[in-house]
């Protein structure tokens, strides 16, 4: 997990964190408190280049320079919400960035951030939190997920791409879209190209 040193934010970052809370989260069903709180206290602005931190809380999804992105809070906010993390969860977060491990921690104590399936270890978890958006869900994600465990992320169907929560049911994740989200789609969970008339 990435850490992230402890410094006095700025008025106007603590201002902008405050309106993205109020005017991103809040009015579109972001409501748990504990959520809430997660995305007072955790900076936006530290996961984000230096050149970038003016518009870190920008409603958009935020190219990050070395082929990740920094989704919406939104999207964050709904994944959590989906996720309905508790403290004992055991958390796998596959992600580029450090951010939604860091509102995670601070609503699970066990929580792991790998930059990609391939580089997760242990487990089982009892929550996979994937940042970005899956054409299809491997088979490796049931092998790190605990009986009755849940994955939320993206979930691309038909070319448009949805919200989803899966749930590891006899041996198998199996996905329900929750609705449409704004998710970068990632090439390590892309469906195989085929060729067809």
């Amino acid at each position: 997990m990435t850490v992230v040193e402890d410094r006095p934010a700025s008025a106007e970052m603590l201002t902008a964190r405050r309106a993205m809370i109020d005017s991103q989260l809040r009015v579109t069903g972001v409501n748990s408190p504990a959520i809430l709180a997660a995305f007072a206290k955790v900076p936006r602005e530290d996961f984000v280049p230096a050149e970038r931190r003016a518009v870190a809380y920008a409603d958009r999804a935020l190219p990050l320079g070395d082929g990740t992105v920094l989704s919406p809070a939104l999207t964050y906010g709904q994944m959590l919400e989906a996720a309905e993390p508790a403290k004992a969860d055991s958390v796998l977060v596959i992600s580029g960035n450090g951010y939604l491990a860091a509102l995670a921690a601070q609503l699970c104590s066990n929580v792991t951030r790998a930059a990609t399936l391939a580089a997760a270890q242990g487990g089982p978890f009892t929550l996979i939190l994937i940042d970005g958006a899956a054409e299809v869900l491997p088979d490796q994600l049931c092998t790190l997920l605990a009986d009755d465990g849940r994955v939320v992320t993206g979930l691309v169907e038909r070319n448009v791409t949805r919200l989803a929560l899966a749930r590891k049911a006899a041996g198998r994740v199996v996905p329900t879209a929750l609705g449409e989200a704004d998710f970068a789609v990632l090439p390590e969970f892309a469906a195989p190209k085929s060729w067809s008339f």
